[in-house]
């Protein structure tokens, strides 16, 4: 699973992959050779990085954390994949106003709209599955739903036309 993490005003792509038990790091692109073992259950880490020995502290929640390296204090904000094209999502559609793009690859599993039909801000008008999640789609602006471009079972790349709404 790949992560974009912003660590006091740095970003950077973490990958996480599990593999029988042991996770590989990659950070912006360079493999890490890291083990790590929970401590107590209460976000306390012992961490094992070419041979040297860290203690790790972690409290909050999974975008906003707080993160102590050996007495060292970190602010950390994390996205993962789904979350950073949501929110691509989102910043498009406000660009476009009332015309919904897809920001990633995926498929149509239910249209919630038809031509004609009017709707609110924030309702959905469909579902799309990408990386094996499915996300409501929702509508930017209020108004009449004045073109569907898909339909249910269609697959898509990142970029189609999904909806175009006439404001109202």
């Amino acid at each position: 699973m790949k992560y974009f993490v912003d660590i006091d005003g740095r970003p950077h792509e973490v990958e996480l992959e599990d593999h029988l038990g042991q996770v590989s790091v990659r950070v912006d692109g360079e493999t890490l050779d890291l083990e790590y073992s929970e401590v107590d259950g209460l976000g306390q880490f012992l961490v094992l990085s070419e041979g040297r020995s860290y203690g790790v502290s972690i409290d909050g929640n999974t975008r906003e954390l707080s993160i102590s390296i050996t007495g060292s204090l970190f602010g950390v904000h994390v996205e993962d994949e789904r979350e950073r094209a949501a929110g691509a999502a989102e910043r498009s559609a406000e660009k476009l106003g009332g015309l919904i793009k897809s920001v990633m690859p995926g498929i149509v599993v239910q249209l919630l709209v038809e031509e004609g039909q009017k709707v609110q801000q924030g309702q959905p008008l469909l579902i799309l599955e990408a990386m094996k999640m499915q996300n409501e789609i929702a509508a930017t602006v209020s108004g009449v739903v004045r073109s569907v471009f898909v339909e249910s079972g269609q697959a898509l790349a990142s970029g189609e036309k999904l909806v175009q709404i006439e404001e109202s």
